[in-house]
Formats: structure tokens, sequence, C-alpha cells
């Protein structure tokens, strides 16, 4: 059922249009996590600290298609509120090149350079093989995880959100039946792991491609051509219109290079495995705020283009009040499920367990907070400000919790690194609500 990007949004059409894509990424999370609990059950705690160490970089690759995708979609639906559908295509088809090109380049590098990579990460020599051996696998698919990526923002633009929550159910059957093939039953440890990922990566970046190329499969409002040139001003603007998606996706793996670097420091591969875990909780209830913006930036990028301020700021104020109700829900569940959750993955070590539980308990209460700042960054997106939201996204992660996670541990041991977002996420907050009085008065203002 199609939804459009254009007409009045009450809290009920929200809730409706932003389900979609919170079901895709739920979907996505729950497969990663998946996966992370075939390797530490079947792998051992040095195959599971090993993915978790890659796992950042093989990331802030993928992330390009998060860029591409969120910029691409926030100016492909300000181009279709002007009324250029046509236009609308071409800008389109010629993202999803640039990024399967880009795909090729960047697998290559990165598996050429992995052993140098896993040594400069802080493997150890018993993680050093799993780490390389993961990361080559993973990057077969790059083309697609990075195309993936993209066509999860495209599905909104296009205005078929479901199909993206179905293709993201497809992937994750394929990658949790091939995790219990691979690893469960042929032992393939995290050879199979990062097999059983990267074919999940074909179908969910391979099948879109079929759809928005083909008029009789797809009869929506957004498809790919045939001989369309590539406008570079266009890649570049989707490109900084997408910055602060990328600057937080990457911010974020760089932090967990940070968090897994002092983790080795104090705790050694028991530190890594623990921020694992807490890493997948965290990437599951963030989904949440995730699906809401991939679904609301397009939204807002129309009602920008066609000039309805109005609507703007009446999408604004119904988004806050829906991001607190999610985030109080999130920690509260967070904290009661901090005890099964660490069970459920490192069950197997007792001491690892009790590490992993106080963790989570301490790093959720981020949740109380973090998604209004995350929502911040998208609503500039979809206002074409990209340098503003990357500014967000930055301080966010890449200044704020980088900061508190090489200082706090110095000051009040080891759960300084656990609380670390949470001073970041204070600071996120006021920074963000600097940014919405200094670069959108028009939408925070009485009226």
């Amino acid at each position: 059922m199609p939804i459009a990007l254009s007409g009045h949004y009450g809290y009920r059409r929200l809730v409706r249009t932003a389900a979609p894509c919170i079901g895709m990424m739920l979907v996505s999370s729950v497969y990663g996590t998946v996966d992370g609990l075939f390797v530490s059950n079947f792998a051992g705690t040095t195959g599971f600290a090993a993915v978790n160490l890659m796992w950042p970089a093989i990331m802030v690759l993928g992330a390009l298609g998060m860029m591409v995708g969120s910029g691409g979609a926030a100016l492909v639906g300000k181009i279709k509120g002007e009324g250029y559908p046509l236009k609308a295509d071409r800008v389109f088809t010629m993202l999803v090149r640039f990024l399967g090109c880009s795909g090729v380049a960047v697998g290559m590098l990165f598996g050429i350079f992995a052993p140098a990579i896993a040594r400069w990460l802080g493997a150890d020599a018993a993680m050093a093989a799993d780490c390389v051996v993961y990361s080559r696998v993973c990057m077969a698919g790059m083309p697609f995880f990075m195309m993936m990526n993209a066509f999860q923002s495209f599905y909104m633009a296009a205005e078929r959100p479901q199909l993206g929550t179905w293709m993201s159910v497809a992937c994750g059957v394929v990658n949790m039946v091939l995790d219990a093939l691979f690893v469960a039953v042929l032992g393939w440890g995290v050879t199979g792991a990062a097999a059983a990922t990267m074919l999940s990566w074909v179908v969910g970046g391979g099948f879109p491609l079929l759809y928005f190329s083909s008029r009789r499969m797809n009869h929506g409002t957004l498809h790919l051509l045939r001989g369309t040139r590539t406008l570079w001003p266009y890649v570049g603007k989707a490109c900084t219109n997408g910055l602060s998606e990328y600057v937080g996706a990457i911010s974020l793996s760089l932090v967990s290079i940070c968090y897994n670097l002092q983790l080795m420091h104090y705790l050694g591969q028991d530190g890594v495995a623990a921020y694992g875990v807490v890493m997948y909780v965290s990437f599951l209830f963030a989904a949440f705020f995730i699906g809401y913006n991939i679904a609301l930036t397009p939204v807002i990028g129309y009602h920008y283009g066609a000039g309805d301020l109005a609507e703007q700021r009446s999408l604004l104020r119904k988004s806050l009040v829906v991001i607190f109700v999610v985030g109080l829900v999130l920690t509260v569940l967070a904290e009661a499920l901090a005890g099964p959750a660490a069970r459920l993955f490192v069950g197997y070590d007792h001491g690892l367990a009790v590490l992993t539980t106080r963790a989570i308990r301490i790093y959720s209460l981020c949740f109380l907070i973090c998604g209004w700042s995350m929502f911040a960054s998208a609503l500039f997106t979809g206002l074409q400000n990209g340098v503003v939201s990357a500014a967000a996204a930055f301080m966010r992660s890449l200044v704020f919790e980088m900061a508190a996670v090489w200082v706090l541990p110095a000051l009040v041991g080891i759960d300084g690194i656990w609380w670390a977002v949470n001073v970041a996420e204070v600071l996120t907050l006021l920074f963000c609500a600097f940014l919405l009085v200094r670069y959108a008065p028009q939408l925070v203002r009485r009226g």
C-alpha cells in the first residue's frame, strides 16, 4: 500500500507512516543480533570479540550508502515536491550507480589492507586471523551492502516503505538460516558468519535493483532509468545533504573503536565481548529512532520543497512528543531485560555475564534523550541543510562521546566507559536546542 509524502500528518498518520521503516530497521537489528548470538555461542569469546572489533570499520564503508540514501531521498523528495518526477528518477538512478562503483573500489582496498587494519584496531595474536577472514569475506558483498543501506531511505521516497520491511525480513531470514547452517551445523565459525552476512547483503541490495528497474514489477513513483549520465552536482548535493548520517555512522564506528581500545586496555577480550552485547542491544532499541527518521526525512523534504511551513512546524512538534514516549518505554525495557540479554549472549561465562549486565543498565539510560538529538539531525537533512545536520551528528558522537570515553575512565574507573554515552547525550541535547533556535527559528517560534 503506497504512503504519500503530501498532506497533513496527525499522530496516527505519523505512526502509520513510520511503522514500516521502524519494522525494517528492527528486522535488520534482529538478524544482526542473531548473527552475534551464533558467533558467541558456537565460535567462542575470541571469535565474538574479533567480529565486534572489525565491525565498526566495516560500517565506516557501509555508511556511505546511508549518506547517499538519506541525503538522496531528501533531495528526491524535494524535487518531487517541486513537481519534477522524471528529474527525480534521473537523480535516483545516478546515485545508485555511484554507490555500486564506490562499493567495488572501497571493498577491494579494505580487503587488501585487512591485516594492517586489524592490528591498528588493537587485535591481539589470538584474534588477528579471525579479524582478517571475517572482513575479507564481508568485502565481497560491500557494493550490495552500500546499496542496501541506501535503498532503506529510497523506499520511503518511492512511497513504498512496506517493501523495505519485507526486504529486511527476507535478508534476516537468509542471514539466520545461513548462520544456523554455516556456523552451528557445518562449524565454519567466523568464516561462516561472514558468509551468511555477505549473502544477505546480496539479497538486500540486489533485489531492489531489479525491482526499481522493472516497470512491470514497480508501479510506484520512483524508477531506475537506462542511459542516464552522471550529474556530479546532484551527487555532491546528496552527499552533502546526507553528511550528517555519514558523520553519525562513522562517528559511532570511530567511538566504537575507541571503546574497544579502552576495553582491551582495561579488561581485554572480555571487555570487547561485553561491549559487543551492549551494541547489539543498543542497535535493536535505536532502530525505533532510526526508522522514524528514515520515514520522516523525505516527508520533511517534500513539505520544505512545497513551502508548507505550517506542516513543517507540526511535524516537529508531534515528533518531539512521539520520541519522548518511545524513549521512555525503551529505557524501561532495557533496564528490565539487561540480565536476560547478557545471559543469552554470554551465559557460558558467569563473570562476563555480570559485567555485561551492569554495562547494559548504565549505557541504556541514554535512550531517554538520544532520540531527540537524532531527530534534530534528520530534521536539518530534510530541510536541505546538510552542514548543520552533520554538525549535530559530529558533536554527538565524535566530540562529546569520544572525549567522554577517554576521560571518564581515568576519573571514575571502568564504569566511566559505560557512562560516557549518557554524558555525551546530555551535552548533545543542549547543542541541538541551540542549533534549532539559531538555524531554524521559523520552526520553533510560536505561530
